[in-house]
């Protein structure tokens, strides 16, 4: 994805209404509407709508098990579009979902970004060591 490549850690807030601003940074290389829908660990997945057509062709050709489980993340889906001020609806099921009530975390992954309960967050994040880091990292040349 070389230049357009999503990333970055963004603390907001979401209202009453299921608004939230979304970072300025992370809309720019989404697009004027991009595709919100679940993700595993009680999060939001977020997705341009070039790299949501990449997804969707990878789950379309998933068979028995894992194609019924993915189906979710499609059925679950949504178009949102950022406002004026930058700040996008997030319905109440998928809010429900992620259980975002207040303070949220947005981050930006390679190709998606996220949406994240702070608290939630926080807490997952914080149970990475540096060794389980190192790990992970070891099979990729710098």
């Amino acid at each position: 994805m070389g230049g357009n490549s999503l990333m970055g850690t963004f603390e907001h807030t979401i209202d009453a209404k299921g608004r939230m601003a979304f970072p300025n940074k992370l809309r720019e290389k989404l697009g004027l509407s991009f595709i919100v829908t679940i993700g595993p660990e009680h999060c939001l997945y977020v997705y341009s709508e070039a790299e949501w057509e990449n997804f969707t062709a990878k789950i379309m050709t998933l068979t028995g098990e894992k194609a019924r489980a993915a189906k979710m993340f499609i059925v679950k889906a949504c178009t949102v579009e950022p406002d004026k001020q930058g700040r996008i609806l997030i319905p109440q099921n998928l809010r429900e979902y992620a259980h975002l009530d207040h303070d949220v975390t947005v981050l930006g992954v390679i190709n998606r970004a996220e949406i994240w309960d702070s608290a939630h967050f926080n807490n997952i994040s914080g149970s990475i060591s540096e060794e389980m880091l190192s790990d992970a990292l070891s099979d990729i040349a710098f």
